[in-house]
């Protein structure tokens, strides 16, 4: 469990000044697009298959091609781009296996985007709720053959998801520290209300 910063070289002729400006445009339109176009296209194959097509095996293979590049873009490349965070796996000469988890320096002159970054932590949050939905409707309406297609869908878009809540807030400590403070707060304004309240 390590954090990495990474440390981005300005582009050639880029100022501050021009950072303002471009802080709020789509900077890389094309990965934009294609964040939530495979993230869409799974969902929505999904949800039509059965009017389009009576063949399982075709919604089922399609669905799964289309979530395997989502992971693999999300994870290589959008990530990366839209918001400055990365994750990935390395096995050291031991045999260990190291999660790494990677953010761009705060006071880096490459910033990200709002535009961008909204556009990626929409896409990251909504669509993993969209699957957990699929779940229970499959198991409610008894449809046993889309189950492990769901599962695959749920496990590689919440895969992405913790990946990058854990690059966007640190190690495991941080998520605990974290979720500790905000129970603490939480308690304390309660508290707080009801001293003010008789």
């Amino acid at each position: 469990m390590q954090r990495q910063d990474s440390q981005d070289a300005p582009l050639f002729g880029e100022d501050e000044d021009n950072i303002r400006l471009r802080k709020n445009n789509i900077r890389h339109p094309l990965v934009s697009f294609f964040h939530l176009f495979f993230r869409t296209s799974a969902i929505l194959v999904y949800l039509l298959c059965d009017i389009l097509s009576g063949r399982f095996i075709a919604c089922m293979v399609t669905i799964i091609l289309l979530l395997s590049c989502d992971f693999w873009t999300v994870k290589n490349v959008s990530g990366r781009l839209l918001v400055g965070l990365r994750w990935w796996n390395q096995v050291d000469e031991d045999g260990k296996s190291h999660w790494v988890f990677e953010s761009r320096e705060k006071h880096s002159l490459n910033t990200t985007s709002s535009a961008e970054s909204r556009i990626f932590w929409l896409g990251l949050i909504v669509c993993p709720i969209f699957w957990v939905i699929f779940l229970f409707s499959t198991i409610f309406s008894f449809k046993i053959k889309w189950l492990a297609v769901v599962i695959m869908g749920l496990v590689l878009q919440w895969a992405n998801l913790y990946g990058y809540v854990r690059c966007k807030v640190g190690g495991q400590t941080n998520l605990r520290n974290m979720a500790k403070n905000y129970l603490g707060v939480q308690l304390f304004k309660q508290a707080m209300k009801k001293t003010e309240s008789p």
